[in-house]
This record gives C-alpha cells, sequence and structure tokens, in this order.
C-alpha cells in the first residue's frame, strides 16, 4: 500500500496556471523527490497532493482510488512543512502526541507508548520534556518528522524542511530521514529546491519547471542523460553547445559544427539539423585525445578534491573540473564522444 498517481493534473489561481498537465506515478515506499527553481510548482504539486489544493482537472489516486475531493484531514498522509509548525507551549512528547489527536496508534500500541518510540526513532530520546525553542533547528525538525510518522501514514510529505539549517547540518539530517523512510517503508514525497540534496536522498526524482515535469528518473540517469536544456543546466553544472548537424559516420556517430569548430558525439539517431549537446566539467579532460580545442582560462577555484576552472572559448565560457592544477593561460580541452549528450 502507498502507490500514488498523479494524472493529467492541472491547478489555477486566477490567471496563473501553476500546474499544467503534471502525471506522476509512484511506487509504494518509494523515495521521491520533487525539485526544481522557486515557482515551479513543487510545493503546489505537493500541496494537492495532501489537498490541501484542489485541482482545477485531472486526477490524484492513492492506490487506485481517486481522492481529488477527499479533504486532507481523510487521506492518510503525514506532512512536514518548512516551518516545522510546532506547538511552542507544549513540550515535545505533547508535539508528537498531537499526531495522533484524530487517530489511533497503529499496532495496539498506547499514545505514551507510540511517543515513546517515536523519540527513539529520530534520536531524541530522554527530550520529551522539553520545549521546543529549548531545542535546535535540527532537533525541531525530527520533532516534526516524529509528529507527522506517528499514526503510521502510507504516504509522508516533506516541503522543504531543511531548507533553514546550515550546510552541513542539513548533510547529517537528510541521512537520518532517509534511514528512517527505509526503515518504516513509507511512501514519501519530497520537496527541494536543493539539486545536490535531490540528487543524494532520492530513488527517482522529477524535475520541474513552470508548472510541468521537464523529466522523471533516478538521479544517476537526470544526471547523466538529462532529457531537456532545462534539466541539463539546473541539475548539476553543465557545458551546452549549439550547433549544426555536419553528418553520421560509418561508426554510427554524429560530426556537429559548433562556432567553426566540428565535434563527434555518440548519441543515437538524430533528425534535426540544429541541435544543442552538454557536456560535465568533469567530462571535460586536459589534452584529451578527442573533440579538442583550445580554452584561455580565465578564473579557477580550489574546492578540495578538485579544482574548478572557468574559461574562454570564443564568446562563451566553459567549465571544467580536474584534480591537477594548472597554471598556464590556455589549454587544450577535450571530450570523449560517448560523454556528449545530445538534448
Amino acid at each position: 500500500m502507498g502507490r500514488l498517481e498523479l494524472d493529467a493534473v492541472r491547478k489555477e489561481f486566477a490567471d496563473t496556471v501553476a500546474l499544467d498537465g503534471v502525471s506522476l506515478d509512484i511506487a509504494a515506499g518509494e523515495f521521491f523527490t520533487l525539485v526544481g527553481p522557486s515557482g515551479c510548482g513543487k510545493t503546489t504539486t505537493l500541496r494537492t497532493i495532501a489537498g490541501l489544493e484542489t485541482p482545477t482537472s485531472g486526477t490524484v489516486r492513492f492506490d487506485g482510488e481517486d481522492v481529488s475531493g477527499v479533504p486532507t484531514e481523510d487521506r492518510d498522509v503525514g506532512i512536514v512543512f518548512q516551518n516545522y509548525a510546532l506547538f511552542p507551549h507544549m513540550s515535545v512528547r505533547e508535539n508528537v502526541a498531537y499526531g495522533l489527536k484524530f487517530a489511533d496508534p497503529p499496532g495496539g500500541k498506547s499514545v505514551d507508548e507510540r511517543v515513546t518510540e517515536l523519540l527513539d526513532l529520530v534520536d531524541l530520546s530522554g527530550m520529551g520534556d522539553r520545549e521546543p525553542d529549548q531545542l535546535s533547528g535540527g532537533q525541531q525538525q525530527r520533532v516534526a518528522l516524529a509528529r507527522a510518522l506517528a499514526p503510521a501514514p502510507e504516504i509522508l510529505l516533506l516541503d522543504e524542511p531543511m531548507s533553514a539549517l546550515d550546510a552541513r547540518l542539513r548533510e547529517t539530517l537528510r541521512r537520518q530521514v532517509k534511514r528512517i523512510q527505509t526503515e518504516l517503508d513509507v511512501t514519501t514525497v519530497y520537496v527541494t529546491h536543493d539539486q545536490e540534496e535531490a540528487l543524494a536522498i532520492s530513488d527517482r526524482l522529477a524535475v520541474m519547471a513552470d508548472g510541468r515535469v521537464e523529466q522523471v528518473g533516478t538521479p544517476r540517469e537526470v544526471y547523466e542523460r538529462p532529457a531537456t536544456e532545462f534539466v541539463a543546466s539546473f541539475v548539476g553544472e553543465n557545458n551546452l553547445f549549439r550547433g549544426e548537424l555536419v553528418g553520421t559516420r560509418d561508426d554510427g556517430s554524429t560530426t556537429v559544427a559548433v562556432d567553426g569548430s566540428e565535434f563527434t558525439v555518440d548519441d543515437g539517431d538524430l533528425a534535426t539539423d540544429d541541435l544543442t549537446f552538454c557536456v560535465r566539467p568533469e567530462d571535460l579532460v586536459v589534452d584529451a585525445d578527442d573533440n579538442r580545442f583550445e580554452v584561455a582560462v580565465d578564473t579557477a577555484e580550489f574546492l578540495g578534491e578538485t579544482t574548478r576552472y572557468y574559461a574562454d572559448w570564443g564568446d562563451r565560457t566553459v567549465v571544467f573540473r580536474t584534480p591537477d592544477p594548472h597554471d598556464d593561460e590556455s589549454l587544450t580541452l577535450g571530450f570523449d564522444p560517448a560523454d556528449a549528450r545530445v538534448l
């Protein structure tokens, strides 16, 4: 139990289209992330799943049952909001127990037993008598998570729950959230604008833009084989090359002309003369054997394991990363044809 489907969901606010035909199929027990820039529709999608918004058209189904008109309190969902929404006049235990105000604890447990179980699950044992203002931001986030999990919902919805935390704490907490989700096997929909977070935590993710789903796939699929220019540029760094199709070689590779230079890419049959391909910064190699071109190094940023370089090639900026330092003002870069993705 816990399968979630959205079928051509559209949501309009006055003259604004917030969701434009969003369709998703999320498996039971899956950790599924909605990622995209502000205003792309990811939070509206989450609120529609929760029943906090009613679709203008389209259908939301839980385990095959249409719940599009079912109120939030009658949907088997737990929700953690961005601001956690803890009650300041209640203790930690009371906040978690509030999640059972409208539902009995699962498995025949008492409220007290269920709260103790959840505080242990989120590593807050012994803190039940504290008040929210006595907790750190990360601890408050875990109290909100425990409260949402209290009635053992089929679906857990998380709306940017870590956006207010510092980067190191976010990394720690996302591992905890993933551990808890895996342990409970609860279907989870997670909203974030942080691409790194989405890649690190998800079983699959949907990249959204302008109220539409641009691509759905595993983190590796989305990163290595972006389907559109938006996905290529939004998820991680990328270099986009716009050019014209020159021809196809005997080995099936394709030759593309970009600003007077010709490059070879291995990316299947192409049906257009004008095309764009992308190459990740880590796939651009100094003194490579294939697809060589000269660049003028502009700036370098030391990142620890690698150095990120910004270089000029004609009127465009090229980004590449390498573990080896380079002091030359000009370099020859190249890339393997198999590392280019045609968009």
